[in-house]
């Protein structure tokens, strides 16, 4: 993958941070509960806010397609969601010229909306001739605000019945774009990872799901998910991890057609390249996967 990799990688810091980090991320610490927790750790003149800083995204570093990439079509684009928020949006990446109908992928972000990370990534699949749409959950807030923090803050406000509607709305609206081959996949990380689960039990035109560590739909919801499913998963990640065996089983019990990977070693999130959580072979052999999934059943 191009891009400048994170200077400092998860084995840089004591497991014990990375744990306060992720409960910090996903809403279990506020910032003073991990910065006084990190404290512990702080030796050798760096200090509980230096880990936090370099544990946190770098967005312009690890950047790998620019938004004015010529080859590239960029907009942002708003739909309607009757049954979620009323009018969602997102961010629309396809390639300026293409030869022929394309397949189109959601891309779902994770619990800090639509941040520079994710539209990247929506680019990432353009250039790989998709048609890539990238809701962000945050717009009936204001959107996302350019600042993690205060995204995650404004994450917990929303009516998540209704940003699951939004969702949805928005695998519909993709197929109204012009230039599509009407097949349609999913990928997402942490809150999009679940999420790609959800639309996969609830939105049957999705062919193909790529749920990077991310929980399972409702119980009464899997039997109902037909797509084609590879499930990411990363070796270290107990709290995404301890909800697998029964969302297996259960996937198995419906004849569901899938995939689990576990990348043993990697940190919740290994596939952010803006963090020190990125671990570069796993993601590469992630994402290998995920792309051949989406050849294989989006393509013809």
């Amino acid at each position: 993958m191009a891009g400048q990799k994170p200077t400092r990688t998860a084995s840089d810091f004591d497991p014990e941070v990375l744990r306060l980090f992720d409960k910090y991320v996903h809403g279990g610490l506020d910032r003073r509960g991990f910065l006084d927790g990190a404290a512990r750790y702080a030796v050798g003149g760096v200090t509980a806010l230096g880990l936090l800083e370099a544990l946190s995204p770098k967005f312009a570093q690890a950047q790998q397609v620019p938004p004015t990439d010529a080859r590239l079509k960029t907009e942002v684009l708003t739909f309607s969601s009757p049954r979620g928020h009323g009018t969602a949006r997102g961010y629309l990446a396809r390639p300026a010229a293409a030869a022929g109908p394309l397949p189109m992928v959601l891309v779902v972000h994770e619990n800090r909306g639509l941040n520079p990370h994710i539209e990247d990534i929506a680019r990432r699949l353009a250039l790989a001739n998709y048609i890539a749409f990238a809701p962000d959950a945050l717009f009936p807030l204001g959107g996302y605000p350019g600042d993690e923090d205060k995204a995650r803050e404004l994450f917990g406000k929303l009516d998540q019945t209704k940003t699951q509607q939004d969702f949805i709305a928005a695998a519909g609206f993709i197929k109204t774009l012009p230039g599509n081959n009407g097949k349609l996949g999913a990928v997402g990380f942490c809150y999009g990872g679940t999420m790609v689960n959800v639309l996969a039990a609830n939105v049957p035109d999705i062919a193909a799901g790529a749920p990077f560590y991310g929980t399972p739909p409702p119980a009464d919801q899997i039997a109902r998910i037909k797509a084609k499913m590879l499930l990411v998963f990363a070796g270290n990640d107990d709290r995404v991890n301890s909800t697998w065996p029964a969302f297996e089983a259960a996937l198995k019990a419906s004849g569901a057609s899938f995939e689990a990977v576990k990348y043993e070693g990697t940190q919740h999130g290994f596939n952010n390249d803006t963090t020190p959580r990125y671990d570069e072979a796993a993601a590469k052999q992630a994402w290998t996967r995920t792309m051949g999934l989406f050849e294989r059943t989006l393509r013809g």
